[in-house]
């Protein structure tokens, strides 16, 4: 069945959407450019869905398909990868794996592919790493340290905390196992995929160490999550790096992408395909100014922590699952007004950070 694309909203009327509505049925795919083709596994979560890219190649000879990103770990998206080998693949195998970032929707069933074609993966080496970390450790993503960690940035609800604490094999129930060998993807690195030039773009504040795939000869950008049409890119600070400035690395990322044509087509892994590159980045650089600005505001009105801030910038009601984003975001821009001198940070007889205006 085709899914129902979810109505634009304002931001995305700016966006030029060259396939329209179009979207590729679970376990097949659209071209999206020449030997470039799109597909989109199910997610269970608010973000019910990501994209995924197969790109015509060949390698020492040999013609096939390089993967790009890979779904979680579980039956459904197993199953889905079986319907598009079976029908897209035009008999020919799988040559590589191609993952973004390691969260567990570009990183998850990267074992299972790469063992299943005998083939290898390729990250960068800063999120290879942490993606094996996080299979064994849960490190951010849950677990009696993460329920620690955001307690101390006020979110104090024993329910919450309790589901956080139980959460302790979160990131492994979506990555199982990682690659035990790898091929390091470095920012600059041109790849040969079909014929043509791919750089590495590497990308901050959302991941480790991002890449994003820029094809001068097709002019297509695979932006993995550095940049989305509908939603803004969840920058985020855990607990294993308690003082990091995620937001400032990735508005510093985002010049990256200023040099590449308007014309680009971006290959997004959430939302549809879609051209204005520079209109997107404006757009993503206001909603930041705007969001540090309510931040700021808040924090001149009262002593404020990230959990307060989490109301401030967001304004609804989030699952448990949605709240551990959130709050890593409203400390992000917490932390970058605090980087800079706009904001003191202290911890108060209750163990709680606040921030107030300086």
């Amino acid at each position: 069945m085709t899914p129902t694309p979810k109505p634009m909203n304002e931001l995305e009327r700016a966006l030029q959407y060259p396939l329209g509505e179009a979207l590729p049925e679970t376990g097949r795919t659209l071209e999206v450019a020449p030997g470039v083709r799109w597909l989109r596994m199910q997610l269970p979560f608010a973000l019910d869905h990501i994209n995924l890219w197969l790109l015509r190649d060949e390698i020492d000879g040999r013609a096939g398909w390089t993967i790009v990103d890979c779904g979680i770990t579980n039956d459904a998206t197993r199953a889905a990868w079986e319907q598009v080998f079976a029908t897209e693949l035009q008999g020919l195998p799988v040559l590589r794996v191609i993952v973004t970032h390691m969260h567990p929707d570009h990183m998850g069933l990267a074992h299972w592919l790469t063992e299943r074609w005998n083939v290898r993966l390729w990250i960068s080496a800063t999120d290879y790493n942490a993606a094996r970390l996080a299979s064994t450790s849960t490190t951010g993503f849950g677990g009696e340290a993460a329920a620690a960690f955001m307690a101390s940035h006020g979110l104090t609800d024993p329910e919450a905390v309790a589901k956080i604490k139980a959460r302790s094999n979160y990131y492994a129930t979506m990555v199982p196992q990682v690659p035990a060998a790898f091929r390091r993807l470095l920012d600059g690195m041109v790849l040969t995929i079909g014929g043509h030039g791919w750089q590495c773009i590497s990308g901050y504040g959302h991941a480790p160490e991002h890449m994003s795939l820029y094809c001068t000869a097709l002019g297509v950008l695979i932006s993995g999550d550095m940049l989305l049409p509908r939603i803004s890119t969840n920058v985020s600070v855990f607990d294993m790096e308690p003082e990091a400035n995620p937001l400032q690395l990735y508005l510093d990322s985002l010049s990256r992408y200023e040099s590449l044509p308007d014309d680009v087509l971006i290959l997004p892994s959430h939302g549809r395909p879609f051209r204005n590159i520079h209109t997107r980045i404006r757009q993503l650089r206001e909603h930041h100014v705007d969001r540090l600005a309510e931040t700021l505001q808040a924090c001149a009105e009262k002593p404020c922590n990230a959990f307060d801030i989490t109301s401030v910038i967001f304004r609804r009601q989030f699952d448990i699952h949605q709240l551990t984003f959130a709050m890593g975001e409203a400390l992000a821009h917490l932390h970058a007004l605090w980087h800079r001198g706009e904001l003191v940070r202290r911890v108060d007889d209750d163990g709680v950070v606040r921030f107030t205006k300086e």
